[in-house]
């Protein structure tokens, strides 16, 4: 009979470990999180693994949420989201041929969405649907600065902005190049 209390003793010591594990685990964290080197600064390293962290469940949301445009590309609609860029992004983001200096001090940094990606002919944003822009411009991305303007701009101005983008590798009409190029409101 004493193997029997024995027995329930060790499973007990057992369990009392794993808590005080678990505690002890805790207890860490914390300390790392209030005392450590944690990269809160814009300069600072990220994380490792930190973009891939972000980029995934991110993805994954808009794959889920993407919507398709109500409507198609016009010059009009080229115009509108042009007068809309330059007053909602441009200070950001940058226009054709003039890239935003403070962008690349942001974390992330904000991407010049009129210029060419480094290793391709892609320029900004113009590879990714139109759906996917909205979708970034409706609800914002945490943690990265971008703003969601779901109470700021229209449905309909959200959609000109992300068609515009969505053809910024492509020669634009003189009247929308010209509203891009204007200066600064």
């Amino acid at each position: 009979m004493a193997k029997k209390g024995s027995s329930n003793g060790g499973f007990g010591k057992v369990v009392l470990g794993f808590l005080i594990g678990i505690v002890a685990v805790a207890l860490g964290l914390f300390a790392y999180l209030k005392f450590g080197p944690l990269p809160v600064a814009v300069a600072d390293a990220p994380l490792p693994f930190e973009k891939q962290i972000v980029k995934v469940p991110l993805n994954a949301r808009i794959e889920r949420e993407s919507k398709t445009p109500p409507f198609g590309t016009s010059e009009d609609v080229f115009e509108s989201g042009a007068h809309v860029y330059r007053t909602e992004c441009a200070s950001c983001h940058g226009t054709p041929g003039r890239d935003v200096p403070f962008a690349k001090s942001m974390f992330p940094s904000a991407p010049q969405l009129w210029k060419k990606h480094s290793n391709s002919e892609v320029v900004g944003v113009s590879d990714d649907e139109a759906g996917e822009t909205y979708w970034k411009v409706a609800n914002g991305i945490r943690l990265s600065g971008m703003p969601s303007y779901k109470h700021v701009l229209s449905d309909t101005q959200m959609w000109q902005v992300s068609l515009l983008l969505k053809n910024a590798d492509k020669e634009l009409p003189g009247p929308v190049t010209q509203i891009l190029d204007a200066p600064a409101p």
